[in-house]
């Protein structure tokens, strides 16, 4: 035993040695992930924008790492600007920057990708506008039109595809072989304005770093009124007590951890091997398909989102149609409504009925009640009979 134990310990030894000196020859690579972390000094992490914003702000800034429905729950405040970056925002949340918004507040979101709720009740649709390597980003002020930055490192290309009326456009993304779209507006909701900025990659520290790039960011955000700002930041609570954070950010007391890690795993794996082991009862696997769909459908009946419900049902119906009756559904016309009636037998009225409510599931601004769809599932079910 002792023998094979001295065996095990040189192999461990050679091994470890080997990989530290792969680690000490390793070069430091470069962290291009878009984190938005205002203590990362990574490219796209916000530490100088987090150091700036104090004079950007004139000492009028303060940081919440509470949720905004958390926030507004216990304080109550009086109009004030609110900034948004690159946060994930709940529903509850939402509303209550409305409110604030409402009573005449100013609210900044600089997101790229904004749930479809929170974009339908500012009046926009964000999307990929553009593809290209490089974008420039302008703002539509005249006294701001030497004012520009181009991104030319992973620029998310997102804008807006579509805006209501009377939303004022403040900033374009701006390219060679494409029309100027739109990527930052302003939008008069209540007492308040909501300003809505597709493309925060300008705020990262890459960006602010480079020469004369910092002039755009400080024109974006003079649109706020010079008073109390708030800005949402992510909780970071968890992470700075955490009792490995001090091992875990230098690289050599991370390296000399997980070399520990490993020799515990081995000596583990080495000594767990001579001992026998007890065998697990293994139970046969249940069949969850029923309770899973009942389990999708309550869930659906307790939100109430018949408008979901009644989409994907005309989905799941025009699919059924392409697949086993060979019917293109791409235009839902006469044409159609003609070739189905052919096929199925059914009633043109029926089918006419049936189309007119596909074509309500399928508007994002439609009005859908429970009735809605309980006769489309009634007329879908007895059109594929």
């Amino acid at each position: 035993m002792k023998k094979t134990f001295k065996i095990y310990a040189v192999i461990f030894i050679v091994v470890m040695v080997i990989l530290a000196l792969l680690e000490v020859n390793k070069k430091e690579t470069t962290n291009w992930r878009k984190n938005f972390n205002i203590n990362e000094k990574s490219p796209f992490g916000l530490f100088v924008f987090n150091n700036e914003a104090k004079d950007l702000f004139k000492n009028n800034l303060r940081k919440i790492e509470e949720t905004p429905y958390e926030y507004y729950s216990q304080h109550k405040k009086g109009v004030h600007n609110i900034i948004v970056i690159e946060k994930e925002l709940d529903k509850e949340s939402w509303k209550k920057i409305l409110d604030q918004v409402l009573n005449g507040s100013d609210a900044m979101i600089l997101m790229s990708h904004v749930p479809k709720d929170i974009s339908d009740s500012i009046g926009y649709h964000s999307s990929d506008i553009s593809f290209e390597e490089e974008n420039v980003l302008k703002l539509t002020d005249k006294k701001y039109q030497n004012d520009f930055i181009k991104l030319d490192k992973f620029p998310s290309g997102r804008g807006f595809s579509y805006i209501k009326p009377k939303v004022e456009v403040l900033g374009k993304t701006v390219e060679k072989n494409n029309s100027d779209q739109a990527n930052f507006i302003k939008i008069s909701f209540g007492k308040g304005t909501i300003y809505a900025h597709s493309e925060p990659l300008f705020l990262t520290n890459y960006y602010l770093l480079k020469p004369g790039s910092i002039k755009y960011a400080q024109d974006v955000f003079s649109y706020l009124q010079d008073r109390e700002t708030i800005w949402f930041v992510e909780n970071d609570t968890k992470v700075s007590r955490f009792f490995m954070r001090f091992v875990l950010s230098n690289p050599a007391l991370k390296y000399a951890w997980w070399l520990l890690l490993g020799g515990l795993i081995l000596f583990i794996f080495f000594n767990a091997k001579r001992k026998q082991r007890v065998v697990p009862v293994v139970e046969p696997l249940r069949n969850t398909s029923v309770d899973f769909v009942k389990s999708i459908g309550n869930l659906y009946l307790q939100e109430g989102d018949f408008h979901d419900m009644m989409a994907k049902k005309a989905q799941y119906f025009l699919n059924k149609v392409r697949m086993d009756l060979l019917i293109d559904t791409q235009n839902l016309d006469a044409e159609f409504a003609k070739k189905l009636q052919l096929k199925t037998g059914k009633t043109i009225e029926t089918i006419n009925e049936a189309i007119a409510l596909i074509r309500k599931g399928q508007d994002p601004y439609a009005n859908v009640m429970k009735e809605d769809l309980t006769r489309l599932n009634k007329l879908l079910d007895e059109i594929l009979k």
